[in-house]
C-alpha cells in the first residue's frame, strides 16, 4: 500500500530541522539514544490494522500510557525531551518521538532512516498490551508484528537488530545487561552475537532465541551477521515502516 504523505508548512519544515540539532546534542550529551528509540518504537508498535488504532501519533506524552508495564522508564526519555519540545510548539508529539528515533540510530552510526512529517497527535492513549512480551517465542512475535502491525518476518529479525543499541534494566524489565559490548554503536553486532552463543556479561532473551529458532527467521540473522550492509538497509525499511504505521495511508 502506497503513502500519501500530508504537505506540511515551510516553518513546520524548519522546526523539524532545527529539533533534529538540538535532538542530535542532547543524545550525545546524555548517552541517550537507546532510550529514544525505545520510546519511537513503543510508540509506535501499538498500532492495530484492524481497528486502526493506536500507533505513532503523540499518545506516550499521556501518563497513562507511560505508566503500561511496557513502558517502564520511558517517563525518563518523555522529561528528557519535553524541553526541546517546548521550543518547538508547532511540531506534532507524534512527529517529534519519532524524530527522536531517527536521530537515535544516525548518531550511533546506523542507517539513516527517511523520516516524513505531518502526524497528527491523538487525545486518548491505546489500551495496554499490544507490544511484544520478551519472554516469549516466534509466534508470539508473528501475532504482534505481523497480524497486528501489518509487518513481515523480514521486519521483526531486522528490528530485532535494533536491540544492538541499549541494555535492560532489572526494575523495568526483569531482565539485566546489553546484548553487545557497546551498547551505544548501532551496528550487526547483536546478530553475530546471538549465532556465537551466550556469553557471560551478555544478553539473550527468549524473544532473541526465538529467532534462531525458527526457520523462516534464522536465515536473516545468518544474512545480517554476515554483510552489515544488508541489515542496515533492511532495518531502514522497517524502522520507516514501524514509524509510519496508520500515518500517511493512501
Amino acid at each position: 500500500m502506497g503513502k500519501s504523505y500530508p504537505t506540511v508548512s515551510a516553518e513546520y519544515g524548519t522546526a523539524v530541522v532545527k529539533a533534529k540539532r538540538k535532538l542530535r546534542a542532547l543524545i550525545a550529551e546524555k548517552n541517550c539514544a537507546p532510550l529514544m528509540l525505545r520510546l519511537a518504537w513503543h510508540s509506535a508498535g501499538t498500532y492495530d490494522v484492524q481497528s486502526k488504532t493506536g500507533g505513532p501519533f503523540g499518545t506516550m506524552r499521556h501518563k497513562l500510557e507511560q505508566s503500561h508495564a511496557a513502558n517502564n522508564g520511558l517517563e525518563i526519555a518523555v522529561k528528557l525531551l519535553e524541553p526541546i519540545k517546548e521550543q518547538f510548539p508547532i511540531l506534532s508529539y507524534g512527529d517529534f518521538y519519532q524524530l527522536a528515533g531517527v536521530v537515535a540510530v544516525e548518531v550511533t552510526g546506523g542507517p539513516e532512516v527517511p523520516f516524513h512529517p505531518g502526524r497528527e497527535d491523538k487525545p486518548e492513549p491505546p489500551k495496554e498490551g499490544r507490544l511484544p512480551d520478551a519472554t516469549k517465542g516466534s509466534d508470539h512475535l508473528r501475532d504482534v508484528f505481523v497480524k497486528q502491525m501489518g509487518l513481515s518476518d523480514q521486519d521483526i529479525v531486522a528490528l530485532s537488530g535494533g536491540h544492538t543499541l541499549g541494555r535492560c534494566h532489572k526494575e523495568r524489565s526483569g531482565f539485566e545487561g546489553a546484548w553487545t559490548a557497546n551498547p551505544l554503536v548501532f551496528d550487526n553486532t547483536y546478530f553475530t552475537e546471538l549465532l556465537a552463543g551466550e556469553k557471560e556479561g551478555l544478553l539473550q532473551l527468549p524473544s532473541d532465541k526465538a529467532l534462531l529458532s525458527d526457520p523462516f527467521l534464522r536465515p536473516y540473522v545468518e544474512r545480517y551477521a554476515a554483510d552489515e550492509d544488508a541489515f542496515f538497509a533492511d532495518y531502514a525499511g522497517a524502522h520507516l515502516k514501524l514509524s509510519e504505521l496508520g500515518f500517511a495511508e493512501a
